[in-house]
């Protein structure tokens, strides 16, 4: 059921959200998005002007949602080069997400060079090396861009075990090599 109160960009970046993320981005056409959000096409393309834009909206919306969540886990934590696997243990067992990185699989699946979405992907992993390297620039190690490079790594690896769900503690198991590869 939709709630109308809820303006109809939202409702469109929720529905797609769900359903480009469950689905996959390919597989889902924006007729299935439009009913999910209960607005009409022409709505959809008022907001957006085509699957395109909304698949680029998609992604930096989750972006956005991504880094408010792990700064507010950094803020919490006493050790903020770790926090990047506390706030992904957080994201991975609360928002229900169980397939993986977004901006990965949409890398996948986006097979035109071109594709705007393409530049919001590699924004958000441009963005986790940056954050890494200044909290280990802050946290003052000697080599910060080479030790951020590492952790996500450590990281990127992370989600893809927890896609396949290969190993019994994914998230136990990142934080000891991350805690490993930081340790002075």
């Amino acid at each position: 059921m939709t709630n109308r109160a809820t303006p109809a960009r939202d409702r469109l970046l929720a529905a797609a959200d769900e359903l480009f993320y469950a689905r996959g981005i390919n597989a889902t056409g924006i007729d299935a998005i439009v009913e999910r959000a209960g607005v009409s096409l022409a709505t959809c393309y008022k907001h957006f002007g085509g699957k395109d834009n909304l698949v680029t909206a998609y992604l930096a919306e989750r972006d956005e949602q991504w880094r408010a969540d792990w700064e507010a886990v950094i803020a919490e934590s006493d050790d903020p080069l770790l926090a990047l696997f506390d706030a992904l243990e957080r994201w991975w067992t609360t928002t229900g997400h169980r397939r993986g990185c977004a901006h990965v699989d949409a890398t996948v699946e986006l097979t035109n060079p071109d594709h705007p979405a393409l530049a919001v992907v590699a924004e958000h992993k441009r963005h986790l090396l940056g954050r890494l390297t200044e909290i280990a620039s802050a946290e003052g190690f000697s080599a910060p861009a080479e030790l951020a490079a590492d952790v996500l790594l450590i990281y990127e690896g992370t989600l893809t075990t927890l896609l396949l769900n290969i190993t019994p503690a994914p998230f136990t198991q990142a934080r000891r090599l991350a805690a490993a590869r930081t340790s002075r």
